[in-house]
């Protein structure tokens, strides 16, 4: 598995200089200023949008936000609507990962009011019409109504032959269909942009995409696939000397090895995840960042019990694979998740085994499974006469009330929620 880290190589800067003299820009940083004597004001904006997608592409994303801004300033509608709309979707995204609410709804609100414009003064609505008010209802959570715009978009680009637009149709509809859990349509949507990609060059879009399989396979259970998407995103985007995802792609990674049951290497892709990007910008992923953290290493927590992928993770004992214990984890989910109360004989051959009780058959069944669950799950030193977690009473079997359980480590991207359920790697 490869990881290269979001350095900026001479190579990168050599490019940025040259794209600078051919844009007209002198001076260096923030004091970059267009030379206007032979520019036109919308040359200028294009130049001001180039400079801040470069910014955007390398992570500086406050140097993007201003960038932006004075491309919008140049911009002249109503013929410049569908520039200023491209321009706005990145002004959401960056409002989004610094979890600026104002500011994103004051920029989604601008988005609407053009849509509006648009669709009261045009003759004809375009696949780009459609693309944009799809993506401001995603904005709003309007996810059925996105649908809509975004299929008409992607049957309109087709007709229009317009490939790039399809790519960023089919990247916005298969993210559609992730947020309505809709897994499979998504993978359906995948399939068709994976096949697009190998015809046009869009790198970025790729990472993105590489991206979204990560998200989709993590979802579905697909963990090998996950890693492998995810390694791949890695790999395309700094093809492009592109950073502004990476932290999102060692969180995607961290979270496929927390998933797999193994927390010491997910924490490790956490904190990698920390180190590699800047915490006053990353606002949302810092967050989600540092729930990862608390959640992996809480020290309150006594037991993870992870019925998926079949692992218990026990505070003092570590992970326990339970693959091939299936009926010991049945008894163990069923004792945990009714907590306090008491399961019998009766009650256990009924609920695990789907038998009526038979104390020839299962009594000594029941007392060798206890036995077995109780030498995996608890701590050595506790004693035969005082277990922590599975405890005996006159009316049968019950799990400790007292103990701090967690279900299945799931994604919390709700820790650190995107403003306007966006965040910086979808589709713009």
């Amino acid at each position: 598995m490869q990881i290269v880290g979001g350095q900026e190589s001479g190579t990168s800067n050599q490019k940025e200089s040259a794209s600078l003299d051919v844009l007209g820009f002198v001076g260096s940083g923030e004091g970059l200023i267009p030379t206007q004597d032979n520019l036109t004001k919308l040359e200028v904006g294009k130049a001001y949008y180039q400079l801040g997608k470069l910014h955007y592409d390398k992570a500086d994303l406050n140097k993007a936000e201003v960038n932006f801004l004075k491309a919008i300033d140049c911009a002249e509608c109503p013929q410049d609507n569908y520039r200023v709309l491209k321009i706005l979707s990145f002004l959401i995204r960056i409002a989004a990962e610094k979890l600026e609410d104002e500011k994103a709804e004051k920029y989604i609100s601008h988005s609407e009011a053009i849509v509006n414009d648009l669709q009261e003064n045009l003759g004809s609505l375009s696949a780009e019409y459609f693309y944009y008010s799809g993506l401001i209802k995603s904005y709003r959570t309007d996810f059925d109504g996105a649908y809509q715009d975004l299929d008409l978009s992607y049957n309109k680009s087709k007709e229009e032959n317009d490939p790039d637009l399809h790519s960023k149709c089919l990247l916005a509809l298969a993210n559609n269909a992730f947020n309505r859990g809709q897994f499979e349509l998504s993978l359906e949507y995948m399939g068709q942009l994976d096949n697009l990609l190998k015809i046009i060059n869009k790198e970025y879009l790729g990472g993105s995409m590489h991206m979204t399989y990560g998200k989709i396979h993590m979802a579905t259970g697909n963990i090998e696939a996950s890693l492998k998407h995810f390694n791949l995103a890695n790999i395309t985007l700094q093809n492009k000397k592109c950073w502004n995802l990476y932290g999102y792609i060692l969180l995607g990674i961290g979270q496929v090895q927390k998933v797999k049951g193994d927390y010491d290497r997910a924490t490790l892709y956490y904190n990698l995840a920390k180190q590699a990007v800047d915490s006053t910008t990353f606002k949302r992923l810092t967050n989600v960042l540092d729930a990862e953290i608390h959640e992996v290493n809480d020290s309150s927590v006594d037991i993870y019990l992870d019925r998926n992928n079949r692992k218990v993770k026990e505070k003092n004992i570590g992970v326990i694979d339970f693959k091939h214990r299936f009926v010991l984890l049945e008894i163990l989910f069923l004792l945990a998740k009714n907590r306090g109360s008491f399961f019998d004989k009766e009650d256990l051959a009924r609920e695990i085994w789907k038998d009526e009780y038979n104390p020839l058959i299962h009594d000594k069944l029941i007392y060798t499974s206890i036995s077995r669950l109780r030498k995996l799950i608890e701590p050595k030193d506790n004693s035969n006469t005082k277990r922590k977690y599975i405890i005996r009473g006159k009316d049968g079997y019950t799990f400790n009330p007292d103990v701090k359980i967690r279900y299945q480590m799931e994604t919390k991207l709700t820790a650190g929620k995107a403003v306007a359920n966006v965040d910086i790697s979808s589709p713009v």
